[in-house]
């Protein structure tokens, strides 16, 4: 991915690129979006908070250029899960209550110069 002059585009500027995607492709399949990056108040976060239904989706997105050595779901580590484990259940605090279905997501977003990204929904992930 380039910027117009040609110069490489950010990894800031792929990954909120790859999170408002993957955004844009929950909404495509009926979910509604509650929020994103969110961070919880002693650490923890969450790229994107949706509900599909009752169903209350954690997800994490990662985006990797078409090239990239490893899968985007392998980057989803013990220690990304834990933060992201400690986000959801700051969200859960702030809702008040653990009785709501919820599960984890990861979205892979997969980018190739002049074509549409590529994305894969793993659901349940971890």
């Amino acid at each position: 991915m380039t910027e117009p002059d040609g110069t490489p585009r950010s990894r800031k500027w792929i990954g909120e690129y790859g999170e408002k995607t993957a955004a844009d492709f929950l909404r495509a399949h009926g979910c509604r979006i509650l929020a994103r990056n969110f961070k919880g108040r002693r650490g923890g976060e969450v790229d994107i908070i949706a509900r599909d239904g009752k169903l209350l989706l954690f997800v994490e997105v990662k985006t990797r250029r078409k090239d990239a050595k490893i899968r985007p779901l392998d980057a989803v580590d013990k220690p990304k899960q834990a933060l992201i484990e400690r986000g959801a259940n700051a969200w859960l605090k702030r809702l008040g209550t653990r009785e709501l279905p919820w599960r984890f997501d990861v979205i892979e977003v997969w980018l190739e110069e002049g074509e549409t990204p590529r994305i894969n929904h793993v659901r349940d992930a971890f």
